[in-house]
């Protein structure tokens, strides 16, 4: 199957999200590679069903997927503004349980909250179109920042890379484009020769199932491998630098990205190689401190324990799997975003990031407030 998400002409995309009037529709990345689904929601709970289940996964992709429940979720309420403010703060309620880590799924909500509250003095109405105009611009800004951070980032590709990456953080984990796959991207269409070590990335298989599937549609050429061979191929020196993506940077430049990712840190900076993470600033959380305060999702130990649907454990196993681990800030080479490439002191230069983007926003004293069911 090949169905490309970004075409070699550039005029179109088919967007992991978007909509269709009241209708929005998202890729089921649990049926890929297999088959390409598109998912229908008509309301708020359908949309929040999808982000927990991970039909729709990636930080920036979940902060506009937020965007687009209050729309839905305002279509859903009656009555005057009021009461359609009120519904919303149950809206905000159901999407804040929804999955913890990712800080783009809180700024969305607090970006809609905002909009919907500026908006209520014009009627039900203005504001319901107030809250698809807010999703729609953000779904548009989102792939023109990683763009931008994709030409900040490839600046650092050299001819002939080889590069290893983890989960994925492409189209699929945005609402195009893509931010770590963004800067593949970007230098692959440049023209500069590299080749991209993708980790399976256990027990979702994000890296063999969606990036390999995406590095697929681009014609980047690609090698899967198991978590577990990273470090080996590392000895060897046939792995130049590690590029991944990120669900929430502190303030510190603490990283929390899928599971794993603390682990190959730690090999890259045991083997000397540049560990770059790429993210737009909008997954910059200043308003905590270091990676020791981010919540860990911790997911079905089922998805551990059997794979493909079939049971491969014993009966009587127990698993953990927490679906993110937070890699030190001291092992990070530098942070990609779309309004530049930072290093150490991450305390100043991730503050003035923030300052820079288009977004800043103050804390959001519910960010905290949930977890998944």
């Amino acid at each position: 199957m090949r169905v490309a998400l970004w075409n070699r002409n550039r005029d179109r995309h088919v967007r992991t999200i978007y909509r269709e009037g009241q209708v929005v529709k998202l890729i089921d990345q649990t049926r890929l590679p297999l088959e390409l689904v598109i998912v229908e929601c008509t309301e708020a709970g359908e949309l929040c069903e999808a982000i927990r289940t991970m039909r729709i996964r990636g930080a920036p992709a979940l902060g506009v997927a937020a965007a687009y429940a209050f729309a839905l979720g305002a279509e859903e309420a009656g009555g005057d503004a009021q009461a359609v403010l009120a519904h919303l703060d149950e809206v905000a309620a159901l999407v804040r349980r929804t999955r913890p880590t990712a800080v783009n799924l809180f700024w969305g909500v607090e970006r809609a909250l905002a909009e919907a509250r500026s908006a209520a003095a014009n009627g039900p109405l203005a504001l319901r179109a107030a809250l698809w105009e807010l999703a729609d611009r953000l779904a548009d800004e989102d792939v023109a920042l990683n763009q931008r951070l994709g030409a900040n980032g490839a600046a650092l590709i050299s001819e002939g890379a080889r590069i290893l990456t983890h989960c994925n953080a492409g189209s699929l984990a945005t609402v195009g484009w893509g931010t770590a796959l963004g800067v593949v991207r970007t230098a692959h269409r440049a023209g500069r020769r590299l080749h991209v070590f993708v980790d399976e990335t256990r027990p979702f298989l994000q890296g063999a199932r969606l990036t390999a599937w995406e590095l697929e549609q681009e014609g980047v050429p690609y090698t899967i491998i198991t978590d577990s061979t990273a470090g080996h191929l590392m000895a060897r020196g046939e792995i130049d630098l590690c590029l991944v993506g990120a669900d929430r940077i502190a303030a510190s430049g603490d990283v929390a990205n899928k599971i794993g990712t603390y682990t190959l840190s730690v090999l890259a900076n045991a083997h000397r190689l540049p560990f770059y993470v790429a993210a737009p600033t909008s997954t910059i959380d200043l308003s905590t401190e270091t990676g020791a305060e981010i919540p860990i999702e911790e997911r079905d130990s089922s998805e551990v324990l059997s794979f493909a649907g079939v049971r491969v454990a014993p009966s009587g196993a127990r698993a953990r799997n927490p679906a993110f681990d937070v890699t030190p800030s001291r092992f990070v080479t530098a942070i990609i975003t779309e309004v530049g490439v930072h290093s150490a002191p991450y305390e100043i230069t991730l503050e003035e990031a923030v300052r820079a983007g288009p977004h800043p926003l103050p804390p959001d004293p519910d960010r905290h407030a949930g977890s998944p069911p």
